[in-house]
């Protein structure tokens, strides 16, 4: 039973920050490369970030690099996507989703190749 639980959304004033988390269950941790998706309402789903099966390498989507850092513990079966300066723009609901990792790069993620989701946990940026 593969499990992935996102944790650590909420409300956050522009310019602030959180970190969110995100539990793997279930399945061989290393096996998979992990990405970060986000969708707000009335929009298709979008890629955010992703991190390698080692952890070695990262790849984000250019709106929110040199802001969004994605790491792995893989002593903890954890993915986490530390979120700073935060926008507007970034509000969404932030899903977790894990590929197996000989399916591609991370720089070519798209939702649909990958395996298992989360079920999302919603990040609200007040102006």
């Amino acid at each position: 039973q593969v499990q992935l639980v996102e944790s650590g959304g909420g409300l956050v004033q522009a310019g602030g920050s959180l970190r969110l988390s995100c539990a793997a269950s279930g399945l061989i941790f290393s096996a998979y490369h992990m990405g970060w998706f986000r969708q707000a309402p009335g929009k298709e789903r979008e890629f955010v970030g992703a991190i390698s099966w080692s952890g070695e390498s990262t790849y984000y989507t250019e709106s929110v690099k040199g802001r969004f850092t994605i790491s792995r513990d893989s002593t903890k079966n954890t993915v986490y996507l530390q979120m700073n300066s935060l926008k507007p723009e970034d509000s969404a609901v932030y899903y977790c989703a894990a590929g197996v990792r000989w399916k591609g790069t991370i720089a070519t993620m798209t939702p649909h190749q990958m395996d298992y989701w989360g079920k999302g946990t919603l990040v609200t940026v007040s102006s």
